[in-house]
């Protein structure tokens, strides 16, 4: 079936805290400098926690088995790609369901996939991770910010 020319993704997003106040932030590896919460597409029929949990292991490694998960967003939340970036895997951007999970024994060793979309992953405060966000995300990271309160 082929998909409309304009459409959002359907995805998810995880906020992974280490339990002392800070968050896991990962550098693409196709953009340098570009800072973000692991993410991805749900595949078909996958219900989204499920999704969460397998973007969060393809990304970085981290199994379900060591995450903890403390809440979802209430609410889809969507961000729109400048038109640039906009393909037809991506379309104009993506739908989201959001989680929050604590990592259950922090660790600041992460040894990321070598099919990873990062290169790098830092903890930081919840503000550092809205400051490094690529501009179009940074309202959708301010209301996640908000509601997790970290």
């Amino acid at each position: 079936m082929k998909r409309p020319a304009r459409y959002f993704r359907a995805g998810v997003g995880a906020v992974i805290t280490d339990g002392r106040g800070r968050v896991l932030v990962c550098e693409r590896k196709d953009i340098p400098g570009a800072w973000q919460f692991p993410q991805g597409g749900m595949e078909k029929g996958e219900e989204a926690i499920d999704a969460a949990f397998r973007e969060v292991a393809e990304e970085t490694g981290i199994p379900k088995a060591s995450l903890q998960l403390l809440r979802p967003y209430p609410d889809l939340l969507a961000y729109e790609l400048p038109r640039e970036a906009q393909s037809a895997k991506t379309g104009m951007g993506q739908v989201q369901y959001w989680f929050l999970f604590r990592l259950k024994r922090p660790s600041s060793s992460i040894n990321l996939p070598r099919h990873s979309e990062f290169t790098a992953v830092e903890w930081v405060r919840f503000d550092e991770a809205v400051t490094r966000a690529a501009a179009f995300k940074k309202p959708l990271y301010k209301k996640l910010r908000a509601r997790f309160k970290l």
